[in-house]
């Protein structure tokens, strides 16, 4: 019979026991209880960090400590719609026979495609809509942007990379458990290359305890090897700034799960966070500026060979400060990225406009929004019934009318309901 996989058997049965993500779990606990009381702020919780830091074992945990039913579905197990509508509704809606409750967990929601999987996430969003039960969805990227609407219509419950001691700590137990002798440098190497993953931590532990019972360094290099991962932005910044070296904050750069420019976005916005020397600042964005010219260029000319040199500038950040020291920072999403998705709808306007005013003037787009529009807006904010005509004449949405006339929306609106009422005939001279 084969033996038992360590991490099912050293799964924690309690949510005592789920390691060093005390704020995560009081976050989790707390919209739990609230379910249970009938009255949540949301219906559904998404779990998001990195892997093996112990999402899915929290709530299996939370659902053995409270005698909840647990239906556990996987990425692979709800690629399609009719996945969802025949397993997780009618879970969701329908009440638990064996228990007073239960929890509807889908597993690693960032792996559906948007595409491929076309239907997956609206299915999703109705499952929250009209569930009876707590949803849990979990993630390792929460800020995918397919991910979106779901991110709305969740509690999101953030979980942290596990330090190395605590990875350490838990190897050593299991070791205590299975009688093995283990060295701590060899622990220690496991617990590097690991990266903070204790699942995966775990199960190089067994296999290292396969072929010998002294975990000593040298069994432990000729079985695990290293891994390569991907970081999210807020790992990124973190292990970024305490690099000691160019090469190292090169390789982390590399291991960024963001495209070029996203990145750079993430590191601006967050330079006055990490220094606040004035001398360590202007270096850094001085660093950045370079970065960002080479990536202009790569982007004007397609010279791709110079992307080694805008990386090395956009590392360059790391080695700006004086003396490297670690602090904790919080690091904030790019605001320049907020404000551009809250503006999108305003900017689809003011571009739409302009192509109605070049066709009309026989003018570029560009020359529309620069050289038109502005005296447009002066036009509509202080003469609505002259503005009435021309948004007449130009057939303008009322979108548009607004974007134009701010405040004096209304006004040009009831202008330009009467002209309409009257044929569109109007008095050649404005008052």
């Amino acid at each position: 019979m084969p033996e038992v996989p360590w991490i099912i058997k050293y799964r924690p049965k309690r949510v005592a026991e789920v390691v060093d993500q005390d704020e995560a779990k009081n976050e989790f606990i707390a919209w739990l209880n609230k379910w249970l009381v009938g009255k949540p702020d949301k219906k559904a919780a998404l779990l998001h960090g990195p892997p093996g830091c112990g999402k899915t074992s929290l709530v299996e945990a939370a659902a053995r400590e409270y005698k909840l039913e647990l239906i556990e579905m996987n990425a692979s197990d709800f690629r399609r719609k009719e996945d969802i509508n025949r397993i997780a509704k009618v879970a969701a809606t329908k009440a638990s026979l064996f228990s007073r409750g239960k929890i509807i967990l889908l597993d690693e929601v960032d792996g559906i495609s948007a595409t491929a999987d076309k239907g997956a996430l609206d299915a999703i969003l109705d499952l929250i809509n009209v569930t009876r039960h707590p949803i849990v969805l979990t993630a390792n990227d929460p800020w995918d942007p397919k991910l979106k609407t779901l991110r709305e219509n969740c509690k999101l419950i953030g979980f942290k990379r596990l330090p190395k001691k605590t990875v350490i700590s838990v190897l050593r137990m299991i070791c205590q458990r299975e009688g093995l002798i283990c060295e701590y440098a060899a622990l220690d190497y496991i617990a590097e290359r690991a990266e903070g993953d204790l699942r995966s931590a775990i199960n190089d532990l067994q296999a290292v305890a396969a072929t010998t019972k002294k975990i000593t360094l040298d069994a432990v290099k000729a079985v695990v090897y290293s891994r390569y991962r991907e970081y999210n932005p807020f790992e990124m910044l973190r292990k970024l700034f305490t690099s000691k070296y160019i090469w190292q904050a090169k390789s982390i750069l590399s291991s960024s799960n963001l495209d070029y420019d996203m990145m750079m976005q993430w590191i601006a916005e967050n330079l006055p966070n990490q220094y606040s020397d004035p001398e360590e600042l202007w270096r850094a964005y001085e660093a950045l500026a370079r970065a960002d010219q080479y990536m202009g260029r790569i982007i004007k000319t397609q010279s791709w060979d110079l992307l080694a040199y805008a990386m090395d500038m956009a590392a360059a950040v790391a080695v700006a400060q004086k003396k490297p020291t670690y602090k904790f920072v919080k690091y904030n999403f790019p605001q320049k990225i907020m404000l551009l998705a809250k503006t999108k709808e305003v900017r689809e306007v003011r571009d739409a406009l302009a192509k109605i005013i070049a066709s009309h003037l026989h003018i570029s787009s560009a020359t529309a929004k620069s050289e038109v529009i502005p005296y447009l807006k002066v036009i509509f904010e202080s003469n609505p019934k002259y503005a009435a005509r021309i948004a007449l004449g130009l057939n303008l949405t009322e979108s548009m009318i607004k974007y134009l006339a701010g405040n004096r929306f209304k006004e040009v609106l009831n202008y330009l309901k009467k002209y309409r009422g009257t044929g569109g005939s109007t008095h050649r001279r404005s008052k």
